[in-house]
């Protein structure tokens, strides 16, 4: 085991004892309730298989099969999810043929930030990982199941799946991907296209033929953002079947994965083995992490995996990802980090090279227990169909291509995709993979927004045609719920390639769009909370350094002292869109360094 991974996970664990044995007591003492199917009154028990047909019903009347729960993120507006529509009914035959019983215990919403991105909706989207998690919840409450199936692939629906799944981590759980759409437009000649756009040189129309042409089908979008980074992690934590984050959708594989995740939470349920509270241990937090820096992958995970793992007792924070990120190489390179897409890593090699190639660094704890059994060596084979039957095979020796995937002795870079930034202004952390070198280091003078909105109409009257340190602030937890700020990512490439020297710094959030523009996101303490960003001025110069992880206001604490901070308007975030009904609970999230969650201490 490498020594900083060691160190790391030594001191989550001691951080954690006695949180994660209080949750640990808790899942026990529900276990030893027993399957509480049997204990309903027979008023209850009747309720909870009144709309089963055919032979379900018999059976639960029974009490002699495991029930599984299915919660599902279906819908049919966000591509990833569409897939989901068939499912249900597929996994029932699956637990049926395994001698057990499923039944659709809830859905929960999922939204598409892709399609909210720059509107009020956005300003939801955080919030709804705590819905999810609520809602997830809810749907498992009423006690009928005996192991539960997860089908969710997104943004914050991951996460949210996991936070409600962990207040039943005495059930085994698995989750259930769908996998990517069929690659469409190249990225990068997509990014190209959005610049053009922001420089004014293509109408709506050729921006919209761009977009279409790359989001263009059922399954996840094949950029490597949170949806794409959730799956990597979630795999790498052993909470789905080895190999099964991005078979595409609709074909025979997916579907023979999809029937094994079924008869495999079946298996476990009918062994009472395989609790999900075992397996999101500190070591498989660890192993997540890691895997999310090995590849570069979406800086949305830097607080929903702390807020995901505080719902299993661990805790960790940003010192733990930097620690971790300064031992870990980076070995793979997916857009925004490179040019090639998801499919493209997945032909590469995929997940099993890269979790091969990182137990031979020794940088992921192999004495973890996954869905799949004990350890990590099945993560390491490819699920492969022969003579129509599902097998795991040995998985590659060799990166199928070095320039999207590569061995642990010839990384990218030493170092992994993300920098923690401290300084006066507070803390923030940066994806670095994507960003050249040449740009680690931006010192220059600051121009100040309080919505992003503002900077485009300054950057069309070219008034950011200069070195500087774009400030977008009041984007924080509290002020506005935190949306992702994906539209200020052409106009700053754009300055970027105009040979100015620029940099981003907000209390917001890119995610995995986080690009070539070093970004200096999720400063907390955010503007609203008493953040030094509130008191920045136009013209202060600011140094954003990722080489040092330095983050800071160059201007004296005697005339910081006498500035009074002038607070915007915030009004209007708490009206439209829904936003109403959020306005209060977005006054309970918490900083980003400790998840931005509402629901955990």
């Amino acid at each position: 085991m490498h020594p900083t991974i060691a160190k790391v996970t030594a001191r989550i664990i001691e951080r954690s004892k006695a949180s994660r044995a209080q949750y640990l007591a808790r899942m026990d003492q529900q276990q030893a309730d027993g399957p509480l199917r049997g204990q309903l009154s027979c008023s209850n028990l009747a309720h909870g298989f009144a709309g089963c047909v055919g032979s379900d019903k018999y059976d639960l009347k029974q009490l002699n099969k495991s029930n599984i729960g299915i919660i599902t993120a279906y819908n049919d507006m966000l591509s990833a999810h569409q897939p989901y529509a068939t499912y249900p009914e597929q996994i029932k035959k699956a637990c049926r043929d395994a001698g057990s019983v499923a039944q659709v215990a809830g859905g929960v919403p999922a939204m598409c930030d892709g399609v909210t991105q720059g509107q009020p909706g956005m300003e939801l989207s955080l919030m709804s990982r705590e819905v999810i998690a609520m809602a997830t919840a809810v749907g498992l409450s009423h006690n009928m199941f005996d192991g539960a199936l997860l089908l969710g692939i997104c943004d914050k629906i991951v996460p949210g799946l996991t936070m409600g799944a962990l207040s039943f981590g005495h059930l085994p759980t698995v989750f259930v991907p769908a996998g990517p759409m069929a690659s469409g437009l190249p990225n990068k000649e997509k990014a190209a296209v959005r610049q053009q756009y922001a420089k004014g040189e293509v109408d709506d129309d050729a921006l919209l033929e761009a977009e279409s042409a790359s989001y263009h089908s059922p399954g996840t979008c094949t950029f490597y953002g949170t949806a794409n980074s959730n799956q990597l992690v979630i795999e790498a934590m052993g909470l789905q079947l080895p190999g099964s984050s991005f078979v595409p959708p609709f074909d025979g594989l997916r579907s023979a994965l999809t029937d094994a995740a079924a008869k495999q939470v079946c298996r476990l349920a009918q062994q009472g083995t395989g609790r999900m509270a075992d397996i999101y241990s500190e070591k498989s937090v660890v192993n997540g992490i890691v895997a999310l820096l090995a590849t570069g992958g979406s800086t949305n995970l830097t607080m929903h995996l702390v807020a995901m793992a505080r719902a299993a007792g661990v805790i960790v924070d940003w010192q733990d990802f930097a620690e971790l990120s300064q031992a870990t190489p980076l070995l793979a390179r997916v857009y925004p980090n490179g040019q090639a897409d998801i499919n493209h890593f997945h032909q590469a090699g995929g997940m099993a090279f890269l979790i091969a190639q990182l137990r031979a660094g020794g940088l992921l704890h192999e004495d973890v227990q996954t869905v799949a059994g004990e350890g990590l060596e099945l993560y390491c084979k490819v699920p492969t169909m022969v003579d129509g039957e599902l097998q795991w095979l040995d998985g590659p020796q060799v990166s199928g291509d070095e320039t999207v995937l590569r061995p642990i002795d010839n990384p990218f870079q030493a170092t992994g995709g993300m920098q923690l930034l401290s300084g006066n202004l507070g803390s923030a952390v940066m994806k670095v993979s994507a960003v050249a070198s040449e740009h680690h280091v931006i010192e220059a003078p600051a121009v100040v927004f309080e919505d992003q909105q503002s900077l485009d109409v300054a950057f069309r009257a070219g008034e950011l045609d200069k070195d500087c340190v774009v400030v977008v602030r009041y984007q924080g937890p509290q002020a506005n719920g935190m949306p992702e700020l994906h539209k200020l990512t052409p106009p700053l490439a754009v300055l970027q390639d105009r040979g100015f020297k620029v940099a981003l710094v907000t209390d917001g959030r890119m995610s995995g769009a986080s690009g070539k523009v070093p970004a200096a996101i999720h400063v907390s303490p955010e503007a609203l909370n008493g953040g030094l960003l509130a008191k920045v001025a136009n013209g202060d110069m600011i140094r954003v350094d990722a080489a040092t992880g330095e983050l800071t206001l160059l201007v004296d604490e005697a005339t910081l002292a006498g500035r009074q901070v002038q607070q915007p308007d915030l009004t209007g975030n708490d009206f439209g869109t829904g936003r109403d009904l959020f306005a209060r609970f977005r006054t309970l999230l918490a900083s980003p360094g400790i998840g931005a969650s509402a629901l955990l201490k």
